[in-house]
């Protein structure tokens, strides 16, 4: 090849095409490194929403193992096990979306995919604002429920949940009633014909203040054995209480529940800003490989 001068020289046009192949080879590589990614991470949640729809099914089928399994005599099954069930089915349909939207490539499948995420990461911020803002009303509508709930307990023998639930939350956090255990001396399925001492549930006995194994043998916790909607329901008779001057906690479950988000405070708020993290995370992945599909498939075409 001739330069203007006549002379033998170098072209200054380029006629190698590697340059353009390279750079095509390295959006392809990163795109393919991101599909894979958000494939295999909604894969793991696929296989965890699944386990979590199993364990709430093993709850609602068999209640006797599951108690058995985890060593606990009460506890609302049935709302657990609908909502952990519930949550199962979600979280392995969200996955799914993901993972066959990013394996396929199926942009109306990673659309719909960065659509369920952006509202489910809209609606935790909604929550969070409300929580934050209406913390009043909050407590105060808190505060009404469980007074409700005390003052209707064992008044409708089939309708027991709201109870067992309260019961769980006085047992856990080691207290009597919203204020005090005063909240339950006035209540007519706990009073005694045969005595005139304040009773309260066998939720309120403080096991831990006594060595007396007699005592709390005659706790039986009748009413927590029940386990499911098909056992007889429990007349006032078989209510288990224990007298209000015997071994009870003394603190309300309000200071109790406050000093529990306290210590528990900044747990929470990691949680939720991991949570809210990956879900960004997840949807930056969608966007990504939904909007670069088009493009670079024309591009490896013009260049093939």
């Amino acid at each position: 090849m001739e330069t203007r001068d006549g002379l033998p020289g170098v072209s200054l046009v380029p006629t190698d095409s590697k340059a353009p192949q390279e750079k095509m080879s390295a959006q392809d590589g990163c795109l393919s490194l991101i599909k894979y990614l958000l494939f295999v991470f909604n894969l793991f949640f696929f296989v965890f929403g699944s386990l979590i729809f199993c364990f709430g099914i093993w709850i609602l089928i068999d209640k006797t193992s599951f108690v058995s399994f985890v060593g606990l005599s009460f506890m609302p099954l049935q709302i657990w096990s609908k909502a952990l069930a519930i949550s199962g089915i979600l979280t392995m349909g969200l996955a799914l979306l993901g993972c066959v939207g990013a394996l396929k490539e199926f942009r109306c499948l990673l659309g719909l995919y960065f659509g369920t995420l952006l509202l489910l990461f809209a609606t935790q911020i909604t929550l969070g604002i409300l929580i934050s803002t209406q913390w009043v009303q909050l407590e105060r509508k808190v505060k009404d429920v469980v007074q409700k709930t005390i003052q209707n307990y064992r008044a409708h023998p089939e309708e027991t949940a709201a109870e067992e639930s309260w019961d769980y939350v006085q047992f856990q956090l080691r207290c009597c009633g919203w204020n005090s255990p005063q909240d339950w001396f006035h209540i007519p399925s706990l009073k005694r014909n045969e005595s005139e001492v304040p009773h309260v549930p066998c939720s309120c006995y403080n096991s831990s203040a006594t060595n007396d194994s007699a005592i709390f043998d005659k706790i039986s916790f009748p009413q927590f054995s029940r386990l499911g909607s098909s056992a007889p329901p429990r007349h006032n008779a078989d209510i288990c209480v224990v007298p209000a001057n015997s071994y009870i906690y003394r603190e309300g479950c309000e200071w109790n529940l406050q000093k529990w988000l306290r210590n528990n405070l900044i747990s929470i708020v990691g949680i939720c800003l991991g949570v809210g993290l990956l879900e960004l995370s997840f949807m930056a992945l969608s966007i990504f490989l939904c909007r670069n599909l088009d493009h670079i498939y024309d591009r490896l075409a013009r260049y093939r």
